[in-house]
């Protein structure tokens, strides 16, 4: 049975207008205005939990192969998020997140590892490609989704970054690469940061915090994190993402941060934390157009 219901309480965390909502063929979805400007150029996406088949907690847009979903639903919710984006679902190249920093090039002889054939990309991270037709995905369920494009080289990135791979500076590390692996400028890089557990929601032990702390300094004060009367610390990590990619070089008109909590928006986007684990998997999805 599809969930057909429409989103009507959307809860913004900043007045960004940082995020485009959009409803096609009953799926909901989500782009980012910067990103939006290249769409001749390539496709990019951010699933919600409206449009597909799945049932109970998993309902109903999960697409993921790992939260003991029915395959056979995975893959109608794969087949309409590509319908409805515009790539073949049996081309995509899965990542494997562990938490780190480690990243993969991306070519069409992986097209279909993770989705119809069994991958050999183990503990990545981040994906990047510069050859179009390849439609390259990562998971999310609170961490922060972070797309990368350069219209120069036309180059597209992805990475995951939850509290590890942030504080590690992931998307720092993701820019470099494209510098290094494709001569990419980061002057011209246009990017992201997507829907994820905002400050208000995610609370970490004072370990967590110590880490950020070492790292960040305390020059951002409350904006980054903050201390509470019970010990627990505040974090936002959509912040550090963002002081990683601007000290990376990004320019500040070249980045889009996301005015949405997947906590904040348990109905429509799946949370971990909301949840209590029990949860599908939101997707991010990227793809080099084409040309004719």
């Amino acid at each position: 049975m599809e969930d057909r219901a429409m989103i009507e309480n959307i809860i913004y965390v900043n007045d960004n207008h940082s995020t485009v909502v959009h409803e096609e063929q009953d799926t909901v979805y989500i782009t980012f205005p910067k990103l939006d400007a290249y769409k001749d150029d390539m496709i990019h996406g951010f699933s919600t939990r409206k449009g597909g088949v799945s049932q109970g907690y998993l309902g109903a847009m999960n697409l993921s192969f790992t939260r003991g979903d029915d395959r056979e639903n995975v893959l109608e919710n794969h087949r309409r998020f590509a319908q409805t984006l515009g790539y073949d679902e049996k081309k995509l190249v899965f990542s494997n997140q562990v938490h780190h920093t480690a990243f993969h090039k991306v070519t069409k002889e992986d097209c279909g590892k993770g989705i119809v054939r069994e991958s050999d990309i183990l503990e990545i991270d981040g994906l990047v490609t510069n050859e179009p037709g390849v439609p390259m995905i990562t998971f999310y369920a609170d961490c922060v989704p972070l797309f990368f494009y350069d219209p120069q080289h036309k180059v597209i990135a992805m990475a995951h970054s939850g509290w590890r791979g942030t504080v590690e500076k992931i998307g720092g590390k993701m820019v470099a690469y494209m510098h290094e692996e494709y001569g990419c400028d980061p002057d011209n890089i246009v990017c992201a940061i997507g829907p994820s557990i905002c400050q208000k929601c995610y609370e970490v032990s004072e370990d967590v915090a110590q880490h950020f702390t070492d790292v960040f300094g305390d020059a951002y004060g409350e904006t980054l994190l903050y201390r509470k009367e019970n010990g627990k610390y505040q974090l936002n990590l959509q912040k550090a993402c963002e002081i990683t990619l601007l000290a990376s070089g990004i320019r500040k008109e070249h980045l889009d941060v996301t005015d949405l909590c997947t906590c904040c928006n348990p109905d429509w986007l799946f949370s971990h934390r909301a949840s209590n684990g029990k949860r599908g998997n939101l997707a991010a999805v990227m793809m080099l157009k084409e040309k004719n």
